[in-house]
């Protein structure tokens, strides 16, 4: 529809090399780095500063689900290589019905991915520019319509595309990992924003109620996981040998997604960053910090005057974020 037909013959060329199908089929998986550590925090915090502790506990559980996760599609991808999925696998096994049951989830989740990752995309971006968060409906409806349009023309132009941001967001996270490592070894301090300020527990949990609480924290968390099915729905968009291909895919994805996740969660707790759902929880601050991203602040704190680094850092998050949508583009129809 955008642009000039392609011959038959001339459509192997739309086929993704690795390099490409990473930011493609990953975008979503990497993306949600930016913000799993946030859902983590944001549950803890209904029981006030005390449950922080439990942060490195819960992404540990989350990163190991992670690679339980990865290994299974995996096999996945060498076993069941046409591309569907989940709902191939649940269908060849236990039969249609459950087939559909699959793809149903699968379908809500493609809806999902693309309204959590525009919306979290949009928070991001708000957190350096106010005028975004004045118009985040208008804006996000926006991306997606962009986004569409990029995908009419086909899986090998976008992913050229989206290949630039999905690796300058590795590049920004590995930056600030780094940065933050040499103040540290030089005595520096790091504190984000809200490290001052405490919270206000809404709730004092003792017993069961703790206990679901941090399971609650945990189910959060593994939003870090999202997007891992879409490379064995998209294996037919790889290049020849397409199972092999996929399968490395999947093991570069999730190496750089679980050392992302972990290095920002241990971010989080050094610079003390402090998230809640209601901006008075945030005992003494101003409003417009309750609405700052974890990511946001952990690159304020690592960057410090430095502030072309941490709205980088910012920046790059949105970008991926929105690519992210773009999951839902490449797995949904081949689903």
């Amino acid at each position: 529809m955008v642009g000039r037909a392609l011959r038959t013959e001339k459509l192997g060329e739309t086929l993704l090399p690795k390099r490409l199908a990473l930011p493609v089929f990953a975008s979503d998986a990497l993306s949600s780095v930016s913000y799993a550590t946030q859902e983590i925090l944001l549950v803890l915090s209904i029981g006030g500063l005390a449950l922080f502790v439990f942060t490195p506990w819960i992404a540990l559980v989350v990163a190991i689900v992670m690679v339980v996760v990865v290994a299974s599609y995996r096999q996945n991808v060498r076993a069941y290589p046409s591309g569907g999925g989940d709902y191939e696998v649940a269908s060849v096994n236990l039969g249609p019905n459950a087939g559909v049951v699959v793809a149903s989830a699968l379908f809500i989740d493609y809806v999902l991915t693309v309204a959590v990752s525009v919306a979290a995309a949009v928070a991001n971006t708000a957190s350096i520019i106010p005028f975004v968060g004045q118009h985040k409906v208008m804006i996000a409806v926006v991306i997606i319509m962009v986004l569409t349009f990029m995908n009419l023309r086909g899986v090998r132009e976008s992913g050229t595309l989206f290949a630039i941001p999905t690796y300058a967001f590795i590049a920004a996270i590995a930056l600030m990992v780094i940065w933050a490592s040499v103040r540290l070894a030089s005595g520096a301090e790091l504190l984000a924003p809200s490290a001052p300020y405490d919270i206000h527990a809404e709730e004092s949990l003792t017993g069961a109620a703790l206990v679901f609480l941090i399971a609650r924290a945990f189910s959060s968390g593994c939003t870090a996981l999202t997007g891992v099915e879409a490379i064995s729905n998209g294996v037919p968009a790889f290049r020849k040998p397409k199972s092999k291909n996929a399968a490395t895919t999947l093991l570069l994805l999730g190496i750089i997604a679980i050392s992302m996740f972990l290095s920002v969660t241990a971010l989080a707790i050094i610079t003390k960053v402090k998230v809640v759902e209601n901006p008075e929880d945030l005992i003494g601050a101003p409003p417009e910090l309750a609405s700052q991203t974890v990511i946001a602040q952990i690159a304020e704190a690592v960057f410090g005057d430095v502030h072309i680094l941490a709205s980088f850092v910012v920046v790059t998050a949105a970008l991926i974020l929105m690519l992210a949508a773009n999951t839902a583009v490449n797995g949904f129809p081949v689903l």
